[in-house]
């Protein structure tokens, strides 16, 4: 995705996007940025991991001689896109974002300036030095922490672990909302006391306030040999992250289960009711809870 030429590192992706689309802020998944809104979403390709279970290889896991090619696009372009399909936010996401960040970064600037808000979906790889840059136009963003062991780091995704947790805390230092997701792989990261290590880690560093997204596993791309998460895992998981203080905890990829829904904190009140990453209905008051009054943390909280 990039080369060195003569001492200067060039992107050879600015510009060329090889996915564009109009989704719903909950696919991302953002449960509590804009609730209802969709999202003009868009990536270049490449990846700075190697995920073995990548969902979108196609685009992200091109080697050496494989390249993907978009449609050439410049950063005014997606704006205005964005603005005719109605979108208040862009999304930066299907492959990840730091691969094409001179990119997102001059596009960020002009929807920031254009009363557009942008998300970073992303594995979290990223310097301070990047991640501060491109703060003043970054409002969100769902980082994936794939597992809470070195080990499972370096055999599933090559990369560390504790680097991503320095990016995370770097994002919640800036003031940047953040939502938390963590897919459950049976047998490689959903034991029990990692589970709690992870969760203890989001509540102790990040706040309890901040969603974390336990969701169920597909066998795909390098990963064929590990079955679909089972769902008492994912209800297991979510009990963890209750029980360590979190707030708002999730199930994702299953559907009518129960657990993609909000509930207030303080009264347990139904406050928005989902299935899949459609909105059912939606309570919220102003951003707060019409039962009792607590305050929902997000961003542009509001019933649709």
């Amino acid at each position: 995705m990039r080369e060195n030429r003569n001492g200067t590192l060039y992107s050879l992706t600015y510009g060329q996007l090889c996915a564009q689309a109009i989704d719903p802020i909950e696919k991302k998944p953002l449960f509590h940025v804009m609730p209802g809104s969709t999202s003009f979403s868009l990536a270049a390709p490449g990846c700075n991991f190697r995920c073995r279970h990548c969902q979108n290889a196609a685009i992200s896991q091109a080697g050496a001689g494989m390249t993907v090619r978009g449609v050439e696009v410049s950063p005014a372009e997606v704006v205005e896109r964005a603005l005719a399909a109605g979108c208040p936010s862009l999304s930066y996401t299907y492959t990840e974002p730091t691969v094409f960040y001179e990119f997102a970064q001059d596009t960020a600037r002009l929807a920031h300036q254009a009363g557009l808000r942008n998300i970073f979906v992303s594995n979290g790889y990223i310097t301070p030095e990047a991640l501060g840059a491109i703060a003043p136009w970054l409002d969100a963003a769902n980082i994936d922490l794939k597992g809470f062991s070195e080990t499972f780091y370096r055999n599933i995704v090559q990369a560390r672990l504790s680097e991503v947790l320095d990016s995370l805390i770097e994002y919640r230092r800036l003031g940047i909302w953040l939502e938390v997701t963590t897919l459950l792989i049976p047998g490689l990261n959903d034991a029990d006391a990692e589970l709690e290590g992870l969760a203890s880690f989001i509540t102790s560093h990040l706040g309890a306030d901040t969603p974390w997204h336990v969701s169920q596993f597909y066998p795909t791309y390098l990963l064929t040999d590990r079955p679909r998460t089972p769902l008492a895992t994912l209800r297991r998981a979510r009990e963890i992250g209750l029980a360590a203080g979190l707030h708002y905890v999730y199930e994702g990829n299953a559907q009518g289960e129960g657990g993609e829904d909000t509930h207030c904190p303080r009264c347990q009140a139904l406050l928005i009711k989902r299935l899949g990453f459609t909105i059912v209905s939606n309570r919220l008051q102003q951003g707060g809870c019409p039962d009792c009054g607590a305050a929902i943390a997000g961003i542009a909280l509001s019933a649709r």
